[in-house]
């Protein structure tokens, strides 16, 4: 085939490609091949859009005027002919294998995938550990003070920074593994090997396992050096809201390249939605503090929520009163302020 797609020989090439050189040979202007020479490389030589040029000659219309391509016309029309009594192909499902079976498929090649992709993996976790030791040390045995507004301040700064921190850092790297996926998806579905349910399906479900261990690993350094309180339920509060922010950003992240034509455009589109979820957080400007008006959107801004379950889950049932707070316990506080009640931590967590 010559650039554009368009045939200049369909046959056979026969010994030593003698066939292919006798077609070739037998178009005016074209170069005898040399003995000793590579067929392959004298075909390209002799039928370069060069060689089209200066002997004045389209080879795809050479080819479409010739005995050959009438020939091979005619097997085509010949084999296309059903036998007589012969019944037309039938395939109950569009794909040769189940629903669970691609899933189980496309979940196996995505392991595989992850596994030999270290630069994604591994530096992931690296990132945590340090950013996780990097707010221990910032923001140390903060945790375990709550006498006054600024403690409580300091503490929930953790956790804000923490979220965006890591969150938007999973989004933003895996938006380039998902961009080179998507090119290997769209080739193996033209080939009907599996349909996107599955794939997609298989792409959600691999993360699962590594955010989990990525959640875990930051959990455990920054509870222990920030100092939050020591309690079992706390703890696991702690670490089911982070496993489930850090879920749904990567999500997000996976999404924003699905919608858009590359990872480039989905990098500018996330970051613009990043800013409005920086804002609408809670943290910078607390719910009852907004317009009414604009309300609504922190109640659609997954980084509120997790922020409201993070807070309250560590201090909504704290009840010991605050040094500055006009004779307010630390429970009242964060429901005068900023609204957060301890008894809607089932809700939020539904929510995350």
């Amino acid at each position: 085939m010559k650039r554009g797609g368009q045939e200049i020989y369909v046959g056979p090439l026969g010994h030593h490609s003698r066939h292919l050189i006798k077609y070739f040979e037998g178009i005016q202007g074209v170069s005898k091949i040399k003995d000793g020479y590579n067929p392959a490389t004298w075909m390209l030589e002799v039928t370069s859009t060069a060689q089209e040029l200066s002997l004045g000659v389209d080879f795809a219309e050479i080819y479409k005027k010739s005995d050959l391509y009438r020939r091979n016309k005619a097997l085509i029309e010949d084999l296309s002919k059903p036998a007589p009594g012969a019944k037309e192909l039938y395939f109950a499902t569009q794909y040769s294998q189940s629903f669970l079976t691609q899933c189980t498929a496309c979940l196996w090649k995505q392991h595989w995938s992850y596994w030999r992709n270290p630069p994604y993996t591994a530096v992931r976790f690296l990132f945590t550990t340090v950013i996780a030791l990097m707010f221990g040390t910032v923001f140390w045995d903060l945790g375990s003070k709550t006498k006054t507004i600024q403690d409580l301040s300091n503490a929930m700064g953790s956790m804000y920074a923490a979220v965006l921190f890591l969150g938007i850092q999973n989004a933003s790297s895996v938006q380039p593994v998902v961009a080179v996926e998507r090119t290997v998806f769209y080739r193996e579905r033209a080939a009907g090997m599996y349909s996107a349910m599955p794939y997609a399906i298989a792409q959600v479900l691999i993360e699962i396992p590594y955010i989990f261990v990525q959640a875990s690993v930051y959990g455990l350094i920054v509870y222990a050096m920030i100092g939050f309180e020591w309690t079992v339920v706390k703890f696991f509060w702690y670490l089911f809201f982070m496993f489930f922010t850090l879920l749904y950003f990567t999500f997000y992240g996976m999404m924003a390249v699905a919608v858009t034509p590359n990872h480039y455009i989905a990098a500018i589109v996330s970051a613009a939605f990043y800013g409005i979820w920086n804002l609408f957080s809670g943290f910078i400007i607390p719910r009852p503090s907004m317009p009414i008006w604009w309300r609504w959107y922190y109640w659609i801004c997954p980084v509120s929520w997790t922020l409201y379950g993070l807070v309250v889950s560590q201090f909504g049932d704290i009840t010991h009163m605050l040094e500055d707070g006009n004779n307010e316990t630390v429970e009242q506080y964060l429901r005068n302020f900023f609204d957060f009640r301890h008894d809607y931590l089932g809700l939020v967590a539904a929510v995350i």
